[in-house]
């Protein structure tokens, strides 16, 4: 793999990645616009370790601190709590990447795919937005109820088939529930962190085999950090003063430049 291809890709996932617009369906038409060979989802999965080290960094005290804070002292049931809807949630995408890996890594990284779920999402987002601006009151983390925490999981497991959008399937579904956008983003991106731990250390050592040099890799998985730290920011910065419907219509429109270059045969 050339190394200014390592770094775009690394680019492209760090920046896509929180934001609701699919990673893997950037990461899987970047390739096919710039004529390289699609990577693959083992290298995608071992890429996306750069934006968990983003997020980790970026959610320090509540990794490091609140979280363990709440499991292994008493006398602090809020963090108790979130720590246990955090592990709830994770078990629907463990389950559905053990029985489906064979679909996700094979037929559904089909452009086809991609496009459609772009699309799909796209819609459910705007309705959440449309839902959600009829709500006086917004939830907070600390009113989450371990059904929604799993509600929200089971988005998170849909993320797997490109084009869904991890931040955006479980955003939307948290808005729906009636969380404000800032606290369900944060969410979003707390319970991304075991997701993203274990697709790609579950995916490391195919990636590494495929790899004939570590260079790119590494150069990818480093621009992916810092891009992804840089997104994080943006967006919450961003949902505390709008909506998702940009994403959402951002969304609608690649899926159908998709669409367009698969008729056209100017992609496969």
């Amino acid at each position: 793999m050339p190394y200014w291809f390592a770094f775009v890709m690394g680019l492209v996932q760090g920046a896509s990645e929180f934001l609701p617009i699919s990673s893997t369906a950037h990461l899987r038409l970047a390739p096919a616009l710039l004529g390289q060979p699609d990577p693959g989802a083992a290298f995608t999965a071992v890429v996306q370790l750069g934006t968990l080290a983003a997020v980790l960094i970026y959610y320090a005290r509540d990794v490091f601190w609140t979280l363990p804070r709440g499991v292994l002292a008493a006398g602090y049931p809020a963090e108790r709590r979130l720590a246990g809807q955090l592990v709830l949630a994770t078990l629907p995408i463990v389950a559905a990447g053990l029985v489906l890996k064979p679909f996700i890594v094979g037929d559904a990284r089909s452009l086809w795919v991609v496009a459609s779920a772009l699309i799909a999402v796209a819609l459910v987002m705007i309705y959440a937005e449309r839902a959600t601006e009829k709500k006086s009151e917004k939830r907070t983390i600390s009113q989450l109820g371990y059904q929604h925490a799993l509600l929200i999981g089971c988005a998170q497991a849909c993320a797997l088939v490109p084009g869904v959008s991890r931040s955006g399937a479980t955003i939307a579904i948290a808005l729906l529930l009636g969380l404000a956008r800032p606290e369900a983003a944060r969410f979003s991106f707390l319970l991304s962190i075991p997701a993203i731990a274990g697709a790609g250390l579950f995916e490391l050592g195919d990636a590494l085999r495929a790899m004939p040099s570590l260079g790119p890799i590494v150069l990818a998985t480093v621009v992916a950090a810092v891009s992804g730290y840089l997104s994080i920011h943006w967006l919450l910065r961003f949902l505390s003063r709008a909506s998702l419907r940009s994403f959402a219509y951002y969304r609608l429109a690649l899926g159908a430049v998709i669409f367009v270059l698969l008729v056209t045969h100017r992609v496969a």
